[in-house]
């Protein structure tokens, strides 16, 4: 297998060779060259497997090379050397599609590391575990864009509702990227106690606090090498978003009690169904932490946007349902998938899936009909023997008059499955065995449904 080559375009001799040095001593050769038009010409006819260009070149500027590369060779990813500090000139050079950045003085360490991540694009594996499921044009377009994302090292923001899949579209962008072998960690900005939230993070030294009983590592050291996917990023105080800023600036952390800064090496990915602008206009969230998340934003649909999707949907979760409880193949009738084409689903696919896990217990059968969905705009709504036509149903509504949130959807949903189950075991006096064969399904998904819904 021949060695990898680099191609480095810098007007400062002194940096082309502190990197040729470095570079050569990891295996990787380097053509170095000091102008735009030098690098053009070393590139024509030839493919490198890793471009480094400073920022400010004596004929043009890094992100004219930038583009050439991305046009004549696609496959090659370009990191940005950039003036200590300058971030703007950084976020500008991975909107025009860099792989990464460094800053001057060049830290060795953060160079080594985004080689060695840069190198192993050419030897990912395709293919992953997970999937995004769904034919319409939304989602074939959200695939082919986490395929681009995968292949650079810019913060994405995946925008997006409550329960549209944000966390499996960051997992996709690890999965298909250079760090797949590396951990992917993801922290709920929002369930962590803002009082343990620095420590959470960034780690703590023994005796830092009451009770810091031994040094503790924080979620940026685990995932040190690949991804921490921040969810919920909106819900960060105030203060704990200066010391986030400065870990991805500085790429460095102090853990609490520590005296000095422990360089890590992660991809940040972060997501949020609150609107970032806003929170911004309103001085809720810094706006230099917005531009340094939000360098490249992708916009996962609701699932109301792509009622295509629906059915396919439904079926790859109850194939997946099927095989974790270990129970036949379950279907869904006409009238049942009609239903679920119709739905709104204001808990998008999250709510399609707590739909079905029900409607899956509660059906008789193989066969799921639009009674076991429970919907809530079908629920409870029976027709007049002498009517023609039946009246559309009410609204579903809280206790306070409004139309529910997906939460309030869940709650009523979990009521109506409680209810058939009870009903179930009063029937045959609590044997569960019984109760699964009257509910229609194994004793082993009656059992996993009784531990969910805390039965037992």
């Amino acid at each position: 297998m021949s060695e990898p080559t680099a191609l480095v375009c810098d007007d400062e001799a002194d940096i082309r060779e502190l990197i040729g040095i470095t570079l050569e001593r990891m295996g990787v050769a380097v053509e170095a060259v000091a102008t735009l038009a030098e690098a053009r010409a070393a590139s024509r006819g030839r493919t490198f497997d890793l471009c480094l260009t400073d920022m400010r070149l004596p004929d043009g500027n890094g992100i004219d090379l930038v583009r050439h590369m991305h046009q004549h060779h696609p496959t090659t990813p370009v990191a940005m050397i950039t003036a200590h500090g300058s971030m703007d000139s950084a976020i500008e050079a991975l909107k025009a599609g860099a792989f990464d950045f460094v800053s001057k003085p060049v830290d060795l360490q953060v160079l080594r590391n985004l080689v060695t991540t840069a190198l192993r694009l050419g030897q990912r594996k395709t293919g992953t575990g997970r999937e995004l499921v769904g034919d319409s044009a939304a989602m074939r377009e959200v695939r082919a864009t986490i395929m681009k994302l995968a292949r650079s090292q810019a913060p994405v923001f995946v925008s997006g509702e409550s329960g549209t899949g944000k966390e499996l579209v960051a997992r996709m962008i690890h999965d298909q990227g250079p760090r797949a072998d590396a951990p992917f960690v993801p922290v709920n900005c929002g369930a962590i106690p803002e009082e343990l939230m620095e420590s959470e993070l960034f780690g703590h030294r023994k005796g830092s606090f009451t009770g810091a009983v031994a040094d503790k590592r924080g979620l940026f050291q685990a995932a040190d090498g690949g991804t921490l996917f921040l969810d919920e990023v909106a819900e960060l105080p105030l203060h704990m978003q200066v010391k986030l800023l400065r870990a991805i600036q500085e790429k460095a952390v102090r853990p609490v009690g520590a005296e000095r800064e422990v360089a890590v090496d992660v991809r940040i990915l972060s997501a949020s169904h609150r609107d970032l602008d806003r929170l911004v206009r309103d001085e809720r969230f810094r706006q230099d932490l917005y531009y340094r998340l939000n360098v490249i934003n992708l916009h996962v649909p609701p699932l109301r946007e792509r009622p295509g999707d629906v059915v396919q949907l439904a079926g790859h979760v109850l194939e997946r349902l099927a095989q974790q409880v270990g129970i036949p193949p379950v279907h869904l009738t006409r009238d049942a998938t009609t239903a679920l084409e119709a739905y709104r689903f204001p808990g998008n696919v999250r709510e399609l899936e707590n739909i079905l896990e029900r409607a899956m217990t509660l059906c008789d059968g193989t066969a799921i009909g639009v009674a076991d969905l429970a919907l809530p705009e079908t629920r409870g709504a029976t027709a007049s023997p002498t009517s023609t036509a039946p009246e559309p149903p009410a609204p579903v509504t809280t206790a306070a008059g409004q139309p529910p949130s997906a939460a309030d959807l869940d709650a009523m949903l979990e009521t109506v499955e409680k209810e058939r189950i009870v009903r179930a075991l009063e029937q045959v006096r609590w044997n569960k065995t019984a109760a699964a064969k009257v509910l229609g399904i194994s004793f082993g998904a009656l059992r996993y449904r009784m531990q969910k819904l805390g039965l037992d």
